[in-house]
């Protein structure tokens, strides 16, 4: 893969990883309209680790008070709100994992068509918005239990259909269980941490039986997917209470619409 194709693929993958828009949708155009080759392993890894040093950076201290606190809890017997939160998140990230464990071979071999993109992208971009219009929006993150946690959980194990969009579902589930817009971003966003950390990881292992390894790539990858996933997160918090998710929405529908529209020409 050349330089320019590196710095292009990766700048979108580090904005579409956590806007709800979906990742997956925005890689397959470039090859579908440019013909460019597939990115590789080496690049996914690159993007994957590049995303996750993002989201820690801007969560520092967020992600250190959840470790503290969540451990502290069995220290002191008793979790505050962030020790609470910490453990919210992991039980989030349990049906995700199971379920990648399970069907990972099953959905790389029979789901990663550009048909089921386009359709996913379009299809979960219209429940993003019904649940941007239609939910209460009233539930900061402390409001969150254990259950609506887990069918949360439940809903980022769908993102491993592709296009669906993991931040795109977590953050419509959090607004379908009635949380507010900035708090169900905030919370797919921490969602995201164990999930990119085990996915990073996995693909590293897979990584490690290849012969050949393009460190290059795989740096350039890394600086510009973190560059860019950390801006998306800034701004899509600063500006995602005014906004709401009607404009991603409708951005979908012009995606899976091209999507469409490439699979009937080709």
């Amino acid at each position: 893969m050349e330089t320019f194709q590196t710095i292009i693929l990766a700048l979108i993958q580090g904005m579409t990883e956590f806007l709800p828009i979906s990742s997956s949708a925005h890689l397959i155009l470039p090859n579908q309209v440019l013909g460019w080759p597939d990115q590789g392993l080496a690049f996914d890894v690159a993007v994957h680790f590049g995303s996750l040093i993002a989201v820690l950076v801007y969560f520092r201290k967020d992600v250190w008070q959840l470790i503290v606190d969540g451990l502290g809890g069995f220290k002191t017997g008793r979790f505050t709100d962030e020790g609470r939160l910490a453990w919210l998140i992991v039980l989030a990230t349990i049906p995700a994992g199971l379920v990648g464990l399970i069907f990972k071979d099953f959905i790389e071999t029979h789901l990663r068509s550009s048909a089921v993109i386009a359709a996913t992208t379009i299809v979960f971009g219209a429940l993003l918005w019904w649940s941007d219009v239609h939910g209460a929006r009233r539930d900061e993150l402390g409001k969150l239990d254990w259950k609506k946690a887990l069918m949360i959980g439940v809903a980022q194990a769908l993102a491993l259909i592709p296009g669906t969009s993991r931040s795109g579902i977590t953050m419509t589930a959090g607004l379908m269980l009635g949380m507010k817009r900035e708090a169900a971003a905030r919370f797919s966003f921490l969602m995201s941490i164990p999930v990119i950390t085990l996915s990073a990881l996995l693909l590293t292992l897979e990584l490690l039986d290849t012969e050949v390894v393009p460190w290059g790539s795989i740096t350039l990858g890394v600086v510009l997917s973190g560059i860019s996933a950390y801006l998306c997160i800034h701004f899509f918090l600063q500006f995602i209470s005014r906004i709401g998710m009607g404009p991603f929405a409708i951005y979908r529908f012009f995606l899976g619409g091209a999507l469409i529209w490439l699979i009937l020409t080709n």
